[in-house]
């Protein structure tokens, strides 16, 4: 991506950082946002256990078949 104008980089980098990803423990369930992960010193659920799965949206895609 080439950005000519440095008025267009603040818009860019607004849209990267308004996209957030969240995570649920595996074993208890709490839900935890990428930014927040982030800060924390080791990547650790506040139950301990260190595994995380990335939360789906519910809506599920389908696609016809040709």
């Amino acid at each position: 991506m080439i950005i000519m104008v440095d008025e267009n980089i603040d818009e860019v980098e607004d849209t990267v950082e308004s996209f957030e990803v969240k995570y649920s423990c595996l074993r208890c369930g709490t839900s935890v946002s990428n930014a927040e992960l982030s800060r924390l010193p080791e990547i650790k659920c506040i139950c301990g256990f260190r595994v995380f799965t990335k939360d789906r949206p519910p809506v599920v895609k389908t696609v016809k078949a040709i």
